[in-house]
């Protein structure tokens, strides 16, 4: 098991409400595991996005990250609305 083996998931009562605390909590992870400022960013504003279109009103929603392998999954699913997933190399 490598140094960035772990699971870390968010449960969102309400995303809208808790944006800029996702925000923070996923460029944390991000620099966590070794990404420079710029890729962390950039993966920020993605989980961010994909948060914002797979939302439905009012519902919860889960944001998972996985690492393992090698590999960084992102994932995100709502209650109610869509599922979203990417993955990207560990650094």
């Amino acid at each position: 098991m490598s140094d960035h083996d772990f699971v870390f998931a968010l449960d969102l009562s309400d995303p809208a409400q808790l944006d800029s605390m996702l925000v923070e909590v996923a460029r944390a992870v991000f620099v966590h595991i070794g990404y420079p400022a710029e890729a962390a960013g950039e993966l920020t504003a993605a989980l961010r996005s994909a948060v914002i279109e797979t939302t439905m009103a009012d519902r919860p929603c889960v944001v998972r990250f996985e690492a393992g392998a090698g590999e960084l999954r992102m994932l995100v699913s709502c209650d109610g609305g869509g599922e979203w997933g990417a993955s990207r190399p560990l650094p």
